[in-house]
């Protein structure tokens, strides 16, 4: 669910919007999910209940309830954001390439890599924000490979 002490509508008021009908349903997308929904998929549920909501109009919410620490995205193998609501906290997500397999990992687990960024790039990772893409288990398997063999 969203963060109960967030008052939606007085934050879309701050920013000068309003809870509009649209934006409730593009909120309760998201929301009916445990996981990640693309804006393309959150635009298909909000059409059916309202059919002259433009896919812009969904970009712009998402944008603005990232803004307002609503949600997160995730961009994966794919290229295409995907959407999470911010209270299922940051992780990361190991994408398999060969069956698309997606699986979250606790973002501690990526963290060294981050504070190794800053340390000798002055670089601040939002470690996050993308997903590793490789080999799950089982498609690691199939092909008769190890995790190991793909390495130099």
């Amino acid at each position: 669910m969203v963060d109960p002490t967030l008052d939606l509508p007085a934050a879309l008021r701050a920013r000068g919007l309003r809870m509009t009908p649209q934006r409730q349903l593009i909120l309760e997308a998201i929301t009916s999910l445990s996981g990640h929904i693309s804006a393309d998929a959150v635009h298909r549920r909000v059409v059916e209940q309202f059919p002259n909501v433009n896919i812009s109009t969904v970009y712009r919410t998402l944008e603005v309830l990232q803004d307002l620490g609503v949600v997160n995205h995730t961009h994966f193998h794919d290229g295409v954001a995907q959407y999470h609501l911010a209270s299922e906290g940051l992780h990361q997500h190991l994408v398999c390439r060969e069956c698309g397999s997606a699986r979250e990992l606790d973002v501690r687990v990526v963290q060294p890599l981050a504070e190794t960024l800053k340390q000798e790039y002055g670089f601040e990772a939002d470690i996050a924000h993308f997903a590793i893409v490789g080999l799950c288990a089982g498609c690691s398997h199939k092909g008769g490979q190890t995790s190991h063999s793909h390495g130099a």
